[in-house]
């Protein structure tokens, strides 16, 4: 039996040798079609399920495993013939092959997978884009500050220019033919009249934008002197229609007349032995200022006063320089209203002294006992304050061409004189000057009631020659009359010369 079977055993291995032999001398000549053959002989008593058929396609994306070009054609597995000694349908066999080497084709869905993760990374660098708001509210808050005005350090030119102004649309009192409302835009004077800035400040002008706006003006031009409630305090006595009309007795005294006639009378030298007192009492309203002697001066100066201009500072210099020339106080009668022009926290706490008949609370004019100055029966219905709008606004348009070239242009301000002229050219129909500086100036003692010569002295604080000017400019363009005396009837110049003026004209 064993030589029986050793002989079996040899013929067998003798038969497989041409097998192997072909398989090792060359793989090339095993196509895929034999290479199927050969997997369907190796799986053969593998069972599979019966969907592998479905999984044939992949089977020609692994030809470029032996050698062939993935992009020629493959053998449709459809067409491989079975294999007798197969228990089992072929096509099932082979995409187990197939499901072990796609691994070196991984690469194909990690591409898309690398494109997310890059776009989950980008958004990165995007993040400052929230961060841009985070940062505008931080500079909005923080530039604010060199916009405001009040702590703003302002240029020399803007704080002392300001020329923006309150307005204010009045109708007018009369219907004059003539008036001087007319005449300012025909004459030359057309760019600098604005006929809305308010004259006269009262009760209602007190608010808190206006005190921010006039609080960086100073002196008369604004109020830097005072404080909200101190401010709003004091003009709260005049709230009365009266305290905001130049002329609040015009239906009473106006006799059908349909102008409003006013004389503004100065102190100037020129009024000397002029006999203009009654041409002056003829008029509707008379205004005066300052130093206003009428005691033995009658038939040059007139008799009445409607209108007293004056500041606290010039009506006590001038009750101190001029008292030995007989003036003892502002002129006193039932038809005087108090014009006053505020320069300082002074003339508030006067203002609302006078009115309620209280004592000054401070400052030179503080007492026990209230002002007499403006006679005893003193009410606010008599009392007007000009506006710092106003005031400002004549130096700004009439005056400003020349100070603001001067040393000394901080402490410069109209005369009180020419403040209460432009004052009444702004309210009046009709104005004859009287009183004012004159090109023959140097022929006249500085004031009509001087007893000896006094030469005209130019004080920084004003520009007398440029008032002069001025006058001259209006009286030619007919808005207003100037009193000039004719050459042959100038007094002659005295040869001696009295003390100085002090400037308070």
């Amino acid at each position: 039996m064993a030589p029986r079977l050793r002989i079996v055993f040899g013929l067998l291995a003798a038969s497989s040798l041409p097998l192997f032999y072909l398989m090792s001398v060359s793989l090339e000549v095993w196509t895929p079609w034999n290479m199927d053959l050969l997997g369907r002989a190796w799986y053969a008593a593998i069972p599979s399920p019966p969907s592998s058929r479905d999984r044939l396609g992949p089977l020609r994306l692994n030809n470029s495993l032996f050698g062939q070009d993935p992009g020629a054609s493959s053998v449709d597995p459809s067409t491989v013939a079975p294999d007798p000694s197969s228990p089992g349908p072929a096509p099932a066999r082979g995409p187990r092959v197939t499901t072990s080497r796609p691994a070196p084709i991984e690469p194909t869905p990690r591409v898309p997978a690398r494109g997310p993760r890059v776009t989950t990374s980008r958004p990165a660098p995007i993040e400052p884009t929230p961060r841009v708001p985070a940062r505008g509210p931080r500079v909005t808050t923080s530039r604010p500050a060199p916009i405001e005005p009040t702590p703003r350090v302002l240029t020399f030119e803007e704080a002392y220019i300001g020329d923006t102004y309150s307005r204010e649309d009045i109708p007018p009192q009369t219907t004059c033919p003539d008036s001087i409302a007319r005449k300012w835009s025909s004459s030359g004077f057309n760019g600098s009249f604005l006929g809305t800035v308010p004259v006269l400040q009262w009760a209602k002008d007190v608010t808190l934008p206006q005190h921010q706006r006039l609080k960086q003006f100073r002196g008369a031009y604004g109020w830097s002197s005072m404080d909200y409630d101190s401010l709003k305090a004091a003009l709260s006595v005049l709230n009365l229609t009266a305290n905001h009309q130049m002329f609040d007795d015009w239906e009473r005294r106006r006799n059908g007349s349909r102008c409003i006639r006013c004389a503004v009378v100065g102190n100037g030298g020129i009024l000397k032995d002029s006999g203009k007192g009654p041409e002056i009492d003829s008029h509707d309203y008379v205004f005066r200022t300052n130093g206003a002697i009428l005691d033995a001066f009658q038939k040059d100066v007139g008799t009445r006063t409607t209108h007293y201009t004056f500041s606290a500072n010039t009506m006590r210099n001038s009750m101190g320089a001029y008292r030995s020339a007989g003036f003892r106080g502002p002129p006193v009668s039932k038809e005087t209203r108090y014009v006053f022009l505020p320069t300082s926290y002074r003339d508030y706490l006067m203002v609302k002294a006078v009115a309620t008949h209280t004592p000054v609370e401070r400052g030179p004019e503080k007492s026990k006992t209230p002002p007499k100055y403006f006679g005893e029966d003193a009410t606010a219905e008599k009392l007007k304050m000009l506006h710092p709008d106003f005031v400002r606004y004549l130096r700004n348009r009439f005056f400003t061409a020349q100070t603001l070239k001067k040393r000394y242009r901080e402490i410069f301000r109209p005369s009180t004189g020419s403040v209460m002229l432009l004052a009444a050219l702004h309210t009046c129909d009709q104005v004859s000057a009287y009183g004012f500086m004159t090109p023959d100036y140097s022929k006249y003692s500085d004031h009509y009631f001087d007893k000896a010569y006094h030469r005209v002295i130019f004080y920084a604080n004003h520009e007398f020659r440029l008032e002069l000017q001025l006058w001259q400019q209006l009286h030619k363009a007919g808005i207003m009359r100037l009193f000039m005396r004719p050459p042959t009837t100038a007094s002659p110049r005295p040869a001696t010369h009295g003390p100085q003026s002090n400037g308070t004209r």
